[in-house]
C-alpha cells in the first residue's frame, strides 16, 4: 500500500522537472515576449551565498560570474538549453538596456500606484521584493536623469526613500527567490504595449515623490 522507494524518487524527479519546465518558460517569457535578456543569478540560503565568497556583498542578488546570459528574443528552445546548463540559478533582469527602476518602499510604492491608476498615467511593470521595496519600469535613462527631475519638481532636498537603477544593475525577476528572503512578485504585471517602452520616469516621479514623502506620516 505504502510508496517504494522508486516511486518516491520518481515523485522527487517529476517535481523537479516540472519545475525546471516553469523556469525554462518563464525565461523564455522574458526572453521572447517581453524582450529583456536574462542573467543567471545566485542564490543564498541562511544568509549565506550560492557563489561561495564568505563576504559577498549581494548574496542570492547577483549574476553567476561563469554564466552566460540567455540574450533577449531567445526562443523556448534556447533558453531551456540555456537554463539546464545552470540548475537552481535564479532570474535576474538586466537594468539600464530596455528599462531602469525607480525602486521605493513598498507601501508608498503601492499608495502611487493607486493614485498612477486613477490618473490614467501610462504604466509600465512594478514588481515588489521581499525586502519591501516596489519597483516600478521606465524608460532608460531615469538614473542619470533623477537628480535634475527631482531638483526641477522641487523634491531633491525632501530626503526621499528613492533611488534609481540604471545600467549595470540587476534586478531579481518573479518568481525567483530574492536573496534568501522570498520570492518576487508582480504587482503590476509586464503587458505586450509597455515592456519593450515603459513610461519616461518624468511623468510618474512626482506622484511617487509624494507618495514617498507622506509615507512617514502613514499609519
Amino acid at each position: 500500500m505504502g510508496f517504494t522507494i522508486g516511486g518516491i524518487r520518481d515523485m522527487r524527479t517529476g517535481s523537479r522537472r516540472r519545475g525546471r519546465a516553469a523556469e525554462y518558460t518563464a525565461v523564455a517569457e522574458y526572453t521572447g515576449l517581453w524582450g529583456w535578456a536574462v542573467a543567471p543569478g545566485a542564490r543564498a540560503a541562511a544568509g549565506r551565498c550560492s557563489c561561495g565568497e564568505a563576504q559577498c556583498p549581494s548574496p542570492g542578488a547577483h549574476p553567476l560570474d561563469f554564466a552566460r546570459e540567455v540574450p533577449a528574443g531567445a526562443t523556448l528552445d534556447t533558453a531551456a538549453d540555456a537554463w539546464a546548463q545552470v540548475p537552481g540559478a535564479s532570474m535576474l533582469l538586466p537594468v539600464g538596456r530596455t528599462f531602469d527602476i525607480l525602486d521605493v518602499a513598498e507601501a508608498a510604492g503601492c499608495r502611487a500606484l493607486v493614485r498612477m491608476e486613477r490618473m490614467g498615467l501610462p504604466l509600465g511593470p512594478v514588481a515588489v521584493t521581499p525586502a519591501g521595496r516596489a519597483q516600478f519600469f521606465v524608460a532608460p535613462g531615469a538614473a542619470a536623469e533623477l537628480p535634475q527631475l527631482l531638483y526641477r519638481m522641487g523634491w531633491d532636498d525632501a530626503g526621499l526613500d528613492l533611488r534609481a537603477l540604471g545600467p549595470g544593475c540587476h534586478i531579481t525577476a518573479p518568481p525567483s527567490d530574492e536573496g534568501g528572503l522570498g520570492p518576487v512578485r508582480w504587482l503590476r504585471p509586464p503587458v505586450l504595449a509597455t515592456a519593450a517602452a515603459p513610461p519616461q520616469a518624468r511623468l510618474l516621479l512626482g506622484t511617487l515623490a509624494y507618495s514617498c514623502h507622506r509615507a512617514p506620516h502613514c499609519g
